[in-house]
């Protein structure tokens, strides 16, 4: 028994951006294909980063830096970027040591309170 395509185009939601689930250990020749599958990912595509799953490549290691970085490259290239998924604790430090940045899910951006934070005012503040 076969299975066919509908015909036409396929229905995806522009707002969502696409997904990549890694995987380790990720060997060289993997790399290649993986930066390759986040080059087609953002080819075309309305929103412009790739969430990628980091949760299987365990540990984090100077394998896992490289490889993010060989992805952020590319999707630079393509015009977009990298946002990572349930990393490792040491992880996004271990990003941060070696002077490599990545939007994390779930975590406010940069010079953005978290949520439920509110700014003291002082009464001797001047009304907008």
């Amino acid at each position: 028994m076969s299975s066919r395509r509908p015909p036409g185009l396929p229905i995806v939601d522009a707002k969502t951006p696409a997904e990549l689930v890694l995987v380790g250990p990720v060997t060289r020749d993997e790399v290649t294909g993986l930066c390759e599958d986040v080059r087609v990912r953002l080819e075309g595509a309305a929103v412009r980063v790739v969430v990628c799953d980091v949760a299987g490549l365990g540990p984090p290691g100077l394998t896992t830096v490289d490889l993010l970085a060989r992805l952020q490259l590319t999707a630079k290239r393509a015009g977009g970027h990298i946002r990572l998924r349930n990393p490792a604790p040491g992880l996004p430090a271990l990003l941060d040591l070696v002077g490599l940045r990545f939007e994390v899910e779930g975590q406010p951006e940069q010079r953005e309170p978290p949520l439920g934070v509110e700014e003291a005012v002082e009464p001797s503040d001047a009304s907008p």
